[in-house]
């Protein structure tokens, strides 16, 4: 990918690099799902200790804002 070229150089390993894509991936993610990366991952890394494994497809950004809408709907 062009846009961050330079800056993969600096991810320390192949590994680092997986991991950096992979993240970049998610907030791209986001963003394409209308929702705000910054809150979003905030939210999920607060959340997803106490989340069992066969409900971490909520965290997800196109479900994360459905239930985000629907909290801010219940509480007006």
């Amino acid at each position: 990918m062009a846009l961050g070229r330079k800056s993969w150089l600096f991810c320390g390993s192949d590994r680092g690099g997986e991991r950096a894509a992979a993240m970049y991936g998610l907030i791209v993610t986001a963003k394409m799902n209308g929702v705000d990366p910054q809150a979003w991952l905030a939210d999920v890394l607060t959340r997803i200790d106490a989340r069992p494994a066969h409900r971490l497809d909520e965290l997800l950004p196109w479900n994360w804002r459905l239930k985000a809408q629907g909290a801010s709907a219940l509480a007006a």
